[in-house]
């Protein structure tokens, strides 16, 4: 069997270009090497994680100039994001590819790949369950996100997050709020604390309380009424009466903050508005607010995609792709992700990946199989449901 990694800085995608992330690691090779499959890098795969072609060689792997005819003789290709459209003709029918797909916001990509009779799994898709944990890509680069979004916020911020006792007097720890506590939002929580903030914290799921305080964070607590969250462990989308109770409460928080993090995003749907441009003059110019969800629709009115810029008197930023600013953890931990999924259905005797679309991981994580979109969500969307 060979696995191909393409360099996906390299990649004709254009909101992906700046990609410093890898889908492979020498350590990752060495591992694959010793199960008997061969490995494919495009070259200078690991320039920006400090890994240079001769380490990937050393570990086993083969480097390859011609991308070309590299997506031709794979048997799994994987990405840390997805392929571009016009590179699906290299790639032979039934081949496995890999990465984060976000297949709902790019449905003729998936359509085509179903066309070419390619075999997809979208990352985003594996269930977080126990036996799925390990090759949880999503959770993986979410909480690496968490930190990295506090960190960006604190270098934009023109004050200091801890509290300090200085001979002119002291300076009060800033007050940090974070909307959405899943893994992103408790990284940064717990980020965000260790930088000496105040922290505060929202999720419409109360559940995620318990865990918000054995962090240090408090938990602002809103009666909106049932909630909860799906099987994916995304909250459930609101009613628009939901959201305007949510709106309302959060307006003295987030008017009383430093520094506020979104991290709300529904699961396939465009993420809900949560700040508007009414309440983001409350806040104290200078201010920082990041939105996770802007490269998706964003939880900001005013964000932009891929930038900062100034709102209202406040920095929004809206940069995205945030665990590739941590490019080598960020490739370690997803390197790990793909081999624990390609060893869990690796059929060393046969030496091919086993996809069986009974299993549960993979029967909610294949997207398109035998020509088709086997995904029921996918489906439901294109019917319009």
């Amino acid at each position: 069997m060979i696995l191909l990694i393409p360099n996906e800085s390299n990649t004709p995608i254009q909101d992906l270009a700046d990609e410093k992330r890898v889908a492979a690691t020498p350590e990752s090779v060495k591992k694959f090497v010793k199960k008997g499959i061969e490995v494919l890098l495009e070259k200078q795969c690991g320039k920006h994680i400090g890994a240079s072609d001769q380490d990937y060689i050393d570990a086993g792997a083969k480097i390859v100039d011609d991308r070309k005819s590299a997506f031709a003789q794979a048997d799994i290709v994987a990405f840390v994001n997805r392929p571009d459209i016009s590179e699906l003709t290299e790639l032979k029918p039934e081949t496995l590819v890999l990465g984060h797909l976000d297949p709902f916001f790019n449905l003729p990509l998936i359509n085509s790949m179903a066309e070419k009779h390619l075999n997809t799994l979208s990352i985003e898709m594996i269930p977080r369950s126990t036996r799925a944990q390990k090759m949880d890509a999503l959770s993986s680069q979410s909480s690496l996100a968490g930190y990295v979004m506090m960190i960006k916020a604190a270098n934009q911020l023109p004050s200091i997050l801890p509290m300090m006792m200085t001979p002119s007097g002291t300076i009060k720890p800033a007050k940090v709020f974070v909307i959405g506590a899943g893994v992103a939002g408790l990284q940064a929580i717990a980020t965000a604390k260790r930088l000496g903030a105040n922290v505060l914290a929202y999720d419409t799921r109360s559940v995620v309380a318990e865990q918000v305080e054995s962090l240090g964070g408090k938990f602002l607590h809103i009666d909106i009424g049932e909630t909860g969250q799906n099987e994916n462990g995304y909250a459930n989308a609101l009613t628009d009466e939901q959201k305007q109770k949510q709106m309302d409460a959060q307006k003295s928080a987030i008017a009383d903050s430093d520094i506020v993090i979104t991290t709300a995003q529904l699961f396939g749907r465009k993420p809900p508005v949560l700040i508007t441009k009414e309440t983001l003059a409350l806040m104290k110019p200078g201010s920082v607010v990041v939105d996770m969800a802007a490269r998706s629709g964003g939880n900001v009115e005013g964000s932009e995609a891929g930038v900062m810029k100034v709102v209202s008197g406040v920095n929004v930023i809206g940069t995205g792709n945030w665990s590739q600013s941590v490019a080598r953890d960020a490739s370690n931990m997803y390197a790990n992700n793909i081999y624990n999924l390609v060893d869990e259905f690796y059929d060393s005797e046969k030496q091919v990946f086993n996809l069986d679309l009974e299993d549960e991981i993979l029967a909610q994580s294949v997207i398109t199989h035998g020509g088709k979109i086997i995904n029921d969500l996918l489906m439901n969307m294109q019917q319009g449901e």
